[in-house]
């Protein structure tokens, strides 16, 4: 009982710490944002005026993003129908209403582990453990195309603004990133090796029975699973894209690419309180990327705002429909 209440008090402990790590990273990047911001409209052109300019004249833009928002979310849908067929069969419309299911709960909770809650509880079936290790699976293949295309741009500016690729640290950066890519993507397609550890280890056993499911994919299913998500990531792009340049961020497609791809990568590295959190985050990534290239940080600030209300804000408020009727038992 002693040791219980030890361990218990552990856990608590290291709980608090997590959370209070969380709100200091949440608080500083808010304040940084506020400088940000405020350093900005010191010489930005942003003005109520630049807002009718960009209703009257990138209208075709605006649309294209707005076209693109079922899109984006029926994307992963597809995804997650794919990846649940391992244990329950679902049909296209029960996929999408999953993940707004999944968006909406995600909304208010960290890191957005709601969205597994989400997605399980519009599942019949009463063991739904496996359903946790493939909305991992497509999580995971999900920061993979993340983290490819982010380290194309970390490539990109450091060689461009900090050091040349000639050079002991550029050639270190290079190698530092292929590193990490080759071993994410040997990681995913070897996922039983990781699952034989967690065996190994004590107080991890407990979890491999969520995970094994990754093990049963074959390589095929998950090289599927990687283009289905790199095919959500050219969407998403695409909406950033046509919103920076409706703002009035005009660059070549290099450079809308490498910085799309670089605010992409730092939000989802850093760990948020919940999706409000993460507009701190993809807005100061977005500010810096872009003001590195000479573009107006009020301009972005606005354009990046705009895809977080388009891609989250109302997905999450339309998935509300499908929550309320929801109901809870103890198997679920």
């Amino acid at each position: 009982m002693q040791n219980y209440k030890q361990s218990g008090k552990v856990l608590v402990s290291r709980r608090l710490l997590v959370g209070l790590g969380k709100l200091v990273v949440f608080g500083l990047t808010l304040y940084y944002l506020r400088q940000a911001i405020l350093e900005a409209s010191s010489h930005s052109v942003f003005s109520f005026q630049t807002l009718r300019q960009i209703w009257d004249t990138k209208s075709t833009a605006l649309f294209l993003a707005a076209v693109l928002l079922p899109v984006n979310w029926g994307v992963e849908a597809s995804k997650w129908q794919f990846l649940s067929q391992k244990f329950e069969k679902i049909s296209f419309l029960k996929a999408y209403r999953a993940v707004l299911v999944g968006l909406t709960l995600g909304f208010v909770t960290p890191n957005r582990m709601g969205d597994y809650a989400g997605r399980i509880l519009t599942m019949h079936r009463k063991d739904r453990a496996d359903a946790i290790g493939a909305i991992l699976l497509g999580r995971l293949c999900q920061l993979f195309a993340t983290v490819l295309m982010g380290s194309g741009a970390i490539a990109y500016f450091v060689f461009k603004y900090y050091v040349p690729l000639a050079s002991p640290v550029g050639f270190s950066v290079l190698l530092a990133l292929l590193l990490v890519n080759g071993w994410a993507l040997a990681l995913l397609f070897s996922f039983q090796w990781a699952i034989g550890l967690l065996e190994r280890g004590g107080f991890l056993r407990r979890w491999v029975h969520y995970f094994s499911v990754i093990g049963t994919y074959s390589s095929a299913e998950l090289t599927k699973t990687l283009l289905i998500s790199g095919a959500r990531y050219l969407v998403f792009m695409v909406q950033f894209i046509s919103l920076l340049w409706a703002f009035g961020v005009h660059l070549s497609v290099e450079e809308y690419v490498w910085g799309v791809s670089g605010t992409f990568l730092m939000k989802s590295v850093v760990p948020s309180i919940n999706a409000l959190a993460d507009i701190g985050m993809r807005e100061l990534s977005a500010m810096h990327f872009f003001g590195l290239m000479g573009q107006d940080q009020l301009l972005v600030l606005g354009a990046s705002l705009s895809l977080w209300t388009m891609n989250i804000a109302i997905p999450s408020a339309v998935g509300l429909i499908f929550v309320l009727p929801l109901k809870l038992s103890n198997s679920r």
